[in-house]
């Protein structure tokens, strides 16, 4: 069962949480709080779906390292960063290290709603596409060691029969292989194929 999409919230001071909450809930936003970058790592939301909106400086685990652990366990969750101080610099630093947006507190409302909207768009596309990904993995991994070998000639370019001379197998046998191949991957045609190895498979490996 696929969970609904929720907005996390990390910030130390209580009252700015019950404030985002209380209009984050206005909008129809399902939120959850935290009051520190820790206590969201321990929550086991990491993979949720949703997005993370983060105070920049906090006690402990600031915002900042908490982007780089997200990005060490290769979260999807996009991240607002939250401030109490207009730094350009800051700001900017933030989105290089791959915020998707920079919020100044007090936040203005509709500022909000758009980066969330956006956040959760990004976060749904990441999802959609890593579950594709995963899907195709394990096409591949349900491959022979032979009918690997076999893909891995045909994407290549390499004709039936060069595939055949280069494994020292029977040409009729490739055509076997490459049949049960098609099935396995789900594709019609070596060009397909050569797509969805092209896309998802990192240099063919």
């Amino acid at each position: 069962m696929n969970k609904p999409p929720v907005v996390f919230l990390v910030d130390d001071q209580e009252y700015v949480l019950n404030a985002l909450i209380r209009v984050l809930d206005s909008a129809g936003f399902s939120s959850l709080a935290y009051t520190s970058a820790e206590a969201f790592l321990e929550s086991g939301n990491v993979d949720a779906p949703g997005c993370l909106i983060l105070d920049l400086s906090m006690p402990g685990m600031d915002g900042f390292a908490l982007q780089k652990e997200l990005a060490i366990r290769a979260s999807d969750l996009p991240l607002i960063f939250l401030s109490g101080h207009a730094e350009i610099r800051t700001g900017i630093q933030a989105m290089k290290a791959g915020a998707c947006d920079f919020l100044t507190k007090p936040v203005d409302d509709e500022s909000l709603f758009l980066a969330v909207s956006e956040a959760m768009e990004i976060n749904q596309m990441a999802r959609r596409a890593r579950n594709e990904r995963e899907n195709v993995l394990a096409r591949l991994t349900s491959l022979t060691t032979r009918e690997r070998e076999v893909m891995n000639l045909l994407t290549e370019g390499k004709l039936n029969k060069q595939v055949a001379s280069a494994l020292g197998i029977a040409e009729k046998t490739i055509k076997i292989h490459r049949a049960r191949i098609m099935t396995k991957m789900q594709v019609r045609s070596v060009a397909a194929l050569v797509r969805l190895v092209d896309r998802f498979i990192p240099a063919h490996s």
